[in-house]
């Protein structure tokens, strides 16, 4: 049986209902199938889908997100591939668009998130796994800003993702999304990703820095060289996926987040 699906990009997918053959290009989108239970189905990931482990772990690895093993995608056949905008060359896509249903999430803030659940749930036939998840995490992050606005949460964050050069989180992306979420500010007035120099760290003035464990791996050796950048800001490592990860990780990433309040409060 075909069915016709529209992904977050607008684009207009047909494919054989329920697809057997799944290939993931996103690490977090792949948690996300194996968490709805697609085993068997998922038979290709990249090299960076790192969760569940020892499932992602028998799969054949395309490649990175931005730099996909064409041939050997062809090769496995697939009948559904999934990606995302932001984590995946347009280049390459457009070439597998013209092969295979390739449908595309596009998420800058927590409602895209539960709609992409939403949506690969249904195209996947596990919809009402989904839904249960959409739920969860649904529940859990109203009560995270019922917290924040009850005990008053706010502070002022650099949320750094890169080194050499410095790149930080700006407006515009999933992770400022989260940090309002929990009460937090952006202190950058720039979208995306912005490049940072040295001078423009120090006169930004964040209450906090947080570094992220990914992209770049932000470890206890550089809250010193942060500290000295901004004397007056608390520096502290955070988990990187619990800010990041748009699918079934944010289950998770409540439990994180709520701990975090409490310590800032």
């Amino acid at each position: 049986m075909k069915k016709t699906y529209i992904d977050q990009l607008g684009n207009s997918i047909t494919l054989g209902f329920p697809p057997i053959r799944i290939i993931s290009l996103v690490p977090s989108q792949t948690e996300l199938l194996f968490d709805l239970g697609l085993n068997q189905e998922v038979i290709g990931v990249t090299k960076f889908c790192i969760h569940p482990e020892q499932k992602v772990h028998a799969k054949f690895k395309i490649g990175g997100t931005k730099k996909l093993n064409i041939e050997l995608i062809r090769s496995l056949k697939p009948d559904l591939i999934i990606g995302n905008k932001e984590e995946n060359t347009r280049e390459e896509i457009e070439l597998l668009q013209e092969e295979f249903p390739v449908w595309m999430s596009d998420i800058s803030n927590l409602d895209e998130a539960l709609d992409m659940i939403s949506r690969v749930g249904e195209i996947v036939d596990r919809a009402p796994e989904a839904a249960y998840l959409v739920h969860l995490i649904s529940i859990g992050f109203k009560d995270l800003q019922t917290l924040a606005l009850e005990r008053r949460i706010s502070a002022d964050v650099l949320y750094m993702i890169w080194k050499k050069p410095y790149m930080a989180a700006g407006r515009a992306t999933f992770i400022d999304d989260v940090m309002r979420k929990i009460g937090l500010n952006n202190v950058l007035a720039e979208a995306r990703y912005p490049v940072l120099e040295t001078e423009t760290i120090g006169q930004l003035n964040p209450q906090l820095i947080f570094l992220s464990s990914e992209p770049y791996p932000f470890g206890e050796k550089h809250i010193a060289e942060f500290s000295t950048l901004m004397p007056g800001a608390h520096v502290r490592i955070v988990d990187g996926e619990m800010f990041s990860w748009y699918g079934s990780r944010l289950v998770k990433a409540v439990g994180y987040l709520f701990q975090l309040q409490k310590d800032l409060m």
